[in-house]
């Protein structure tokens, strides 16, 4: 009897499921069928399946209003996309698509902005733009142009002097949010976010800069946990306490009418990833309600900056296995056809895991292996899993007529933003070619070539050559 890697998969999750099926022995994503496009192709390449953005907005959308719904909560929700996530413009346009705002972190994103509303993806009034971060003077002028332009903006202070700037140069009303700063876990290597006022500063700030000031009107109160949205007594705690202090400040307040709780959604990165989106985001309205019925102050408007959870799950990155390295008893190398530290460096700066899977050979049997990168830095490896601290993979054999083709999924956030989307790379090795794939009116996958695999040329000319 032969252990074949499709029993060790089926045995050890659900599987299939959402997003990942087998057809004639070949891995299919979101009904992709990843083999065609390899064969098509070439390998390695990265790939985009624009709907799944789209998906993942209407289901968040959906549980949060059905909660409010269900609880007699007469705030309204506002999705917000956070463009740090991915700058591309088939991700905004596929966000703007499906109604949502924006929230941008620095000064080039307010160009973004711009060029989005040029080319009639962007509404003046209807998107919300939410400005967030430290803002230096090349950030605050641009924030300025959009809101003497017109455009619905809502700047978040971050400190208690970039007030200062809007009083001078905003030349009608200027709508305001406040950013609170969180403690940090316990754990942490600081106990204070960098970002935002001292929550025992915020009623001061509002008193002082703020009441009675014609050109200002407080709308909103944000509040973010790095951590992420998780059922912790952590994040239960500072979701309670930033509630309380809306409940203050809108006694104070009368403009005042939404908490912004950040991102920090999780996706998927393994089969085996559990997580309740319905519980939680019930339990976040029903705290929310909670707390303000409590201090008898109207529930707010609930905004949320959703960025991973957003695009992560529309990417993935395939590589071709090149040769098979025996380095001592125990220990054998997959070596692919590309860097791992290039490519998906969450992987390697955070420890980041993702859904590893191969798109062929699962009749074959498996067995533990460490994958090697083609850069020569000893930190281009990946060698576990979110569930084990180990991976299994396909065996193969140098008589193979296909060579075993590996697939890292969910990888749609920030890999391109950190690695430097078309830059100079590590060993000066190229970012591999790039895929769109969308459907049609018809429901037809279509798929379209992007980017081509980045050439000698390219990398030469940045480097003066």
């Amino acid at each position: 009897m032969t252990n074949r890697y499709f029993d060790l998969i089926d045995q050890t999750f659900y599987f299939p499921q959402e997003g990942f099926d087998i057809e004639d022995g070949y891995l299919v994503f979101n009904g992709i069928p990843l083999i065609h496009l390899i064969r098509k192709y070439g390998t390695p390449l990265k790939l985009t399946y624009l709907p799944k953005i789209g998906l993942q907005i209407k289901k968040a959308r959906n549980l949060f209003t059905r909660a409010m719904k269900s609880m007699g909560y007469h705030g309204q929700y506002n999705y917000c996309y956070c463009t740090k996530s991915s700058h591309f413009s088939y991700v905004l346009n596929e966000v703007l698509d499906h109604d949502a705002h924006i929230e941008t972190s620095s000064a080039f994103d307010i160009d973004l902005v711009r060029k989005l509303h040029a080319k009639g993806k962007l509404d003046k009034q209807e998107t919300v733009i939410i400005c967030n971060g430290f803002k230096p003077e090349n950030y605050l002028s641009r924030i300025v142009g959009l809101i003497n332009d017109g455009f619905n903006v809502i700047p978040v202070i971050d400190n208690k002097h970039e007030i200062d700037y809007y009083e001078q140069h905003v030349t009608g009303v200027c709508n305001i949010g406040i950013r609170v700063a969180t403690e940090e876990e316990p754990n942490f290597e600081f106990y204070t976010s960098r970002l935002g006022l001292r929550n025992a500063d915020v009623l001061n700030f509002y008193k002082e800069k703020i009441a009675g000031n014609e050109k200002f009107q407080l709308k909103m109160l944000h509040f973010f946990v790095d951590t992420g949205i998780r059922d912790t007594l952590y994040y239960w705690g500072e979701l309670r306490k930033a509630i309380k202090l809306y409940c203050e400040l809108k006694r104070l307040s009368p403009d005042l009418h939404a908490i912004n709780i950040g991102g920090g959604m999780p996706i998927r990165n393994s089969l085996g990833f559990e997580f309740d989106y319905k519980y939680m985001i019930r339990e976040i309205v029903r705290l929310v309600l909670d707390t303000c019925e409590e201090e008898d102050v109207p529930e707010p408007d609930i905004f949320t900056e959703f960025g991973k959870y957003t695009v992560g799950e529309s990417g993935a990155a395939i590589f071709s296995v090149l040769a098979q390295k025996q380095q001592n008893d125990s220990e054998v190398w997959y070596m692919i056809d590309n860097s791992l530290m290039t490519t998906l460096p969450d992987a390697w700066g955070i420890g980041e895991r993702f859904i590893l899977l191969p798109i062929n050979k699962w009749n074959n049997e498996y067995h533990r292996v460490n994958i090697g990168g083609l850069s020569c830095d000893n930190s281009d490896y990946y060698n576990s899993e979110v569930h084990q601290s180990q991976v299994y993979l396909p065996s193969v054999s140098p008589d193979d007529a296909e060579p075993l083709y590996l697939g890292f999924f969910h990888t749609g956030a920030y890999q391109d933003a950190i690695s430097g989307y078309g830059g100079i790379k590590h060993c000066l090795i190229p970012s591999p070619k790039h895929i769109i794939i969308d459907k049609d009116a018809k429901g037809n996958l279509v798929d379209m070539l992007y980017q081509e695999e980045q050439t000698p040329e390219s990398m030469l000319q940045i480097l003066g050559y």
